[in-house]
């Protein structure tokens, strides 16, 4: 009497064992190809200027941090002046376009209707320095193009918009006003961190000529 099953028998008793074979996989081929996606503003923040420059964002929150709380006493005597003035809210939230178009609201000073007291304010360019929280929220840089609500030229969306730039420096030297939008492609096109700093450097100059014009 053998010991070991025949070899046909036990290649039955294993089949019942062994699981049943698979289809070779398919799904590459069953799954429709995707549309090619449109050459978007996002992707081309995203191939040539990230969404969050390193250098120019901690620039952003070591420049935003120390001027929030030196201009914080300003901007409340400032706050104090509008309302004693106007008796209503001081401060204004205003629809504007961000990086890749995204919308957001700025922060300014209500100076409409507040008379010598709203004039100062404008003169002395404080009107503007709410925007700081922007800046803190990410919302804003200190240095880019102005904000706007809509704007005719889609390649200021591809930095962030700022309290002050090339624009702005520019524009208090009696800078035709049709030169203006081309000071913003100039400084998307050519920004880096040391141009930043002189834009920054040259503001306080820039808005004491304001205020002696």
């Amino acid at each position: 009497m053998p010991l070991m099953p025949p070899l046909p028998a036990r290649a039955a008793r294993l089949a019942r064992y062994a699981r049943p074979a698979r289809a070779p996989w398919s799904g590459w081929a069953a799954r429709p190809a995707r549309p090619a996606r449109p050459w978007s503003l996002r992707s081309r923040i995203r191939m040539h200027w990230p969404a969050r420059p390193p250098a120019k964002r901690v620039c952003d929150l070591i420049g935003a941090v120390p001027l929030t709380l030196l201009c914080a006493a300003l901007l409340l005597l400032a706050a104090t002046a509008l309302y004693g003035a106007t008796r209503a809210g001081v401060l204004v939230r205003e629809p504007a376009l961000g990086l890749a178009g995204r919308p957001f609201r700025t922060w300014r000073l209500r100076t409409e209707g507040a008379g010598r007291p709203g004039a100062w304010v404008r003169r002395c360019a404080l009107d503007g320095l709410p925007q700081l929280l922007n800046v803190l929220r990410g919302e804003m840089s200190l240095v880019g193009p102005r904000p706007e609500t809509r704007t005719e030229h889609p390649e200021r969306l591809l930095v962030r918009p700022g309290m002050t730039g090339l624009w702005q420096v520019s524009a208090r030297s009696d800078l035709p006003w049709e030169e203006m939008p081309l000071l913003d492609r100039h400084y998307v096109e050519s920004h880096w961190l040391g141009m930043d700093l002189a834009i920054l450097a040259k503001t306080p100059r820039a808005a004491y000529e304001q205020r002696r014009a």
